[in-house]
């Protein structure tokens, strides 16, 4: 049920960390090596956290030959995050993970703020992949703009098994004695609890649209916040930035998410699973979760 958000966790260099998740998201993968943008590439800010990574992975070949067999030691689900800048690309890698059983899940990261975006949309990249695995397929979604449960609704019709919302949204911090932009990029993706809100939001509006299974994720800091995203219809619930200031936020969120429940006369978290959506939708979310 705990998973850790994608570039937020190195797995094998904290395996104690990774020990203490469902399932491990790893950064994205890319056809080719990719460097990254130039640093600055993270800045903190009062109420968050900016990155703009750009992508930076070693390729397909590499991950497959020297990432991923340390990560099956580590004994958990494996989750691949894939990205690319066209439909052709996220297909290229999708196909090279098809045959590899240590691959639990993919995550098609369509919605990364720190590159240039991909010309087809999210559902032609889930149908282009899905033409080339039997994999899991799920479409990660920004709720940055227009209607993410359209997104979403058209990524279902295009063979998504599931959705990851949200990834972060685009922002801008200043030097505050030059006044410049903190990040090379000058703009970069918020993450932390300013996406709370947003991403109940974009949970809550898009299980209403597809009743597909949905990783919630965005600002997670405590079992409260993972249950209001159970409430609103994830099944899953992903930990980003907060790794990275507390290690032991994974074992921590879950005895929380635990007590939380229980507090709220649930017998399990999934158990409230879709409270916000009244009796009929926690039916309805229970159905097919």
């Amino acid at each position: 049920m705990i998973l850790n958000a994608s570039g937020c966790l190195d797995a094998v260099a904290a395996p104690e960390v990774a020990a203490q998740l469902d399932a491990f998201v790893t950064k994205t993968v890319t056809p080719l090596a990719r460097g990254g943008n130039e640093p600055t590439r993270i800045a903190e800010t009062e109420v968050g956290m900016l990155n703009s990574i750009g992508l930076a992975n070693p390729g397909i070949d590499s991950f497959l030959e020297d990432v991923l067999p340390d990560l099956e030691e580590l004994d958990i689900p494996i989750w691949v995050s894939v990205g690319g800048f066209s439909a052709e690309d996220y297909a290229a890698v999708c196909s090279r993970l098809d045959g590899r059983s240590e691959v639990a899940a993919i995550e098609l990261n369509v919605s990364c703020p720190n590159v240039a975006e991909p010309a087809e949309s999210a559902a032609e990249i889930v149908s282009a992949a899905r033409a080339v695995t039997t994999k899991r397929l799920y479409a990660k979604l920004s709720a940055a703009g227009g209607d993410v449960a359209a997104a979403a609704e058209a990524a279902a019709a295009a063979g998504a098994d599931g959705l990851s919302l949200v990834n972060t949204i685009r922002g801008l911090a200043l030097d505050p004695k030059t006044l410049e932009p903190l990040l090379s990029t000058a703009t970069g993706g918020l993450s932390g609890p300013p996406l709370r809100p947003i991403a109940l939001a974009a949970v809550f509006a898009c299980f209403r649209a597809t009743r597909l299974p949905i990783v919630g994720m965005g600002g997670v800091e405590s079992g409260r916040h993972a249950l209001e995203l159970i409430a609103a219809g994830a099944s899953r619930v992903a930990i980003g930035t907060t790794l990275f200031a507390d290690p032991e936020a994974p074992a921590r969120i879950r005895s929380e998410l635990a007590e939380e429940a229980a507090a709220l006369g649930f017998e399990t978290p999934l158990a409230a699973h879709g409270a916000a959506h009244g009796e009929k939708g926690a039916r309805m979310l229970r159905d097919v979760a």
